[in-house]
């Protein structure tokens, strides 16, 4: 845990929910960290063991950061729906979970935001980041899952049931297997995880994502995160013709590997083509965007 040297005062809590940790930060109300900590979640926790311990992990960091704590933001993996975790089955546990209940009363906060990560991530790069100032925009997070936040009137929209953005899902040709079948079928030809399931099928062996990289000068495998490539920027650029923002933000961690494709499909097949940036924030951005979620329940 680190933290730092300010006046007491008024401070908010941010916490993020990732596969494999869980990244907490205090804040100034406006957005400067104060302190930081975070746990690694273990393969024998369920969804309740994970949040007890994120909310000892609070605790242990409000404690230790002077002030008050005003107001909590949460980032996680799914979508928040009704005040339950939907579309997250491949975590034990977090599919119907009631998070913002279950931390609003373990924090004792009565001002708590709870939304996906890519929405959190989008609201940092709306508050603090690369689209600070966008009316109408997009964010695209490309990682080890594919998902987008959508920005008209200054704010992400969140849709009728909360899922709005969810990209991953969409076909990429007709009568492939989707969501009603278990599928998500663009996630798994573009992010991350699907890079890496895809290349292990290729070759044989277990790899990811970023060994695929280190072998680009193999054929197969150049061939294959083109082709993921080009299949990402097609999809972003029938999104920017639909929506038509003034800026799209590339985030995640598969974002370099993928702007300048995503930049040429925009460039040539968009009416009024928009600027295509890269993200401000990329390895802690839901954790900054539960920082911006708790600023905004202020």
């Amino acid at each position: 845990m680190t933290t730092g040297n300010t006046p007491a005062g008024e401070f908010v809590l941010g916490i993020d929910f990732g596969g494999t940790k869980v990244a907490l930060a205090t804040a100034t109300p406006t957005g400067e960290r104060l302190g930081t900590t975070r746990i690694e979640t273990r393969a024998a926790d369920g969804a309740k063991e994970v949040v007890r311990r994120a909310l000892d992990a609070a605790h242990q960091l409000v404690d230790a950061t002077p002030g008050r704590l005003v107001a909590g933001g949460v980032s996680t993996f799914g979508v928040v729906r009704g005040g339950r975790v939907r579309l997250a089955p491949n975590v034990r546990g977090w599919e119907e979970l009631p998070l913002p209940a279950l931390l609003q009363d373990g924090l004792g906060v009565a001002a708590l935001n709870v939304d996906n990560d890519v929405n959190a991530a989008a609201t940092a790069e709306l508050d603090w980041g690369s689209l600070t100032g966008t009316d109408v925009g997009l964010y695209v997070n490309l990682g080890t899952g594919t998902g987008a936040a959508l920005i008209v009137g200054g704010r992400v929209v969140p849709g009728t049931h909360g899922a709005a953005g969810e990209i991953g899902y969409l076909l990429r040709v007709p009568g492939e297997p989707g969501y009603t079948h278990g599928h998500a079928p663009l996630e798994e030809y573009t992010s991350g995880s699907g890079l890496a399931a895809r290349g292990t099928t290729l070759l044989c062996r277990s790899v990811t994502a970023a060994d695929l990289s280190a072998r680009r000068d193999e054929p197969a495998i150049a061939a294959l995160l083109d082709d993921a490539a080009a299949t990402i920027g097609m999809a972003v650029a029938n999104l920017t013709t639909f929506l038509d923002p003034e800026r799209v933000v590339i985030g995640g961690g598969m974002a370099t590997a993928f702007l300048p494709a995503i930049q040429t499909a925009v460039t040539r097949a968009v009416p009024f083509p928009p600027e295509v940036l890269a993200a401000r924030f990329v390895d802690d951005a839901p954790l900054i965007g539960a920082v911006a979620l708790a600023v905004e329940a202020l």
